[in-house]
């Protein structure tokens, strides 16, 4: 989802909106090759986002997030050369994460094959069986 870098919040499902000024963001240098722009530059970004503090999250949402992501989420993004488009691209990884971490999974309904794909099975079965018996020594 593409985060409107003028709105005063990240959208990370309908009902979670995580308000910027929420947001710890800390500016560095780039660490490895880039040569003088690197070394120059502050544009490493780390976005920090205490949970515990957040007022975008209800409780069981707050609880489920601390529970897979801890106190507090931290992402780090040095990936280009502008200190824009990687604070952008830190935006987008929390809120994956955030959205990861408060997807829940539908509990599986346990269900019974149908009678024509037990029939199928023991059919495929029974010729196996049959391909192996066929390769056998003939008995006296």
């Amino acid at each position: 989802m593409v985060q409107d870098p003028d709105s005063g919040e990240l959208i990370v499902t309908r009902s979670v909106r995580v308000p910027r000024r929420e947001l710890d963001v800390r500016f560095t240098t780039s660490g490895g090759p880039g040569g003088q722009h690197a070394n120059r530059t502050a544009s490493r970004v780390e976005l920090r986002l205490d949970v515990e503090a957040s007022s975008a999250f209800s409780d069981a949402q707050r609880a489920q997030v601390i529970e897979r992501l801890g106190p507090v989420v931290r992402v780090v993004a040095d990936d280009e050369r502008s200190q824009i488009r990687n604070r952008a691209i830190a935006e987008e990884r929390l809120v994956a994460r955030l959205a990861s971490a408060l997807h829940v999974e539908r509990p599986r309904r346990p269900t019974r094959p149908s009678r024509g794909a037990v029939e199928r099975r023991i059919a495929s079965k029974k010729r196996r069986s049959e391909t192996k018996k066929n390769r056998r020594r003939p008995y006296d």
